[in-house]
């Protein structure tokens, strides 16, 4: 009987620790930048593979140095798929919260970076936010002129 007990203990632990490996993850954080591709990957287990170009330094002869991050996002997860689409289609500026994974699994994707959340931000190019489309607004009519009054002439000298 102690015999039992001990194996369905250490299966336990090591179930957990696979469990803790797979599902886990070993740190959170978050990376700004412009998305340059989204693309649907994978053989039997299918993940969005992102690049995210991180802005670099001008360097003396006017090129910039710009470093790039590969990132993976979950197909479950629609609403980041949706705005890293925007991002790219609009050229705006995104903030990515990840959790970086203890290894590369088959069913986590490509890279040990698994992108949680998008934020997307000022389109930091011209200033100004992203144009949202709104219906034409007819021109206002001018306000009519006052209407003329009598002028008292008898004061007059």
């Amino acid at each position: 009987m102690k015999k039992w007990t001990y194996l369905l203990i250490f299966l336990a632990i090591v179930f957990g620790v696979l469990y803790y490996i797979s599902f886990g993850y070993y740190s959170e954080g978050k990376r700004g930048g412009f998305v340059n591709k989204l693309s649907k990957k994978g053989y039997l287990f299918k993940t969005y593979e992102g690049e995210l170009r991180i802005g670099g330094m001008y360097e003396g002869d006017g090129t910039m140095n710009a470093a790039e991050w590969q990132f993976s996002v979950s197909p479950k997860n629609e609403e980041a798929i949706a705005n890293l689409e925007e991002a790219i289609k609009n050229g705006t500026r995104v903030s990515l919260t990840y959790e970086e994974k203890f290894f590369k699994l088959p069913w986590n994707g490509e890279t040990k970076y698994f992108v949680t959340q998008v934020d997307l931000l000022l389109n930091t190019r011209s200033g100004f936010p992203p144009l949202e489309p709104s219906a034409p607004q007819a021109p206002e009519a001018p306000e009519p002129l006052p209407a003329p009054t009598e002028i008292d002439t008898s004061m007059v000298l």
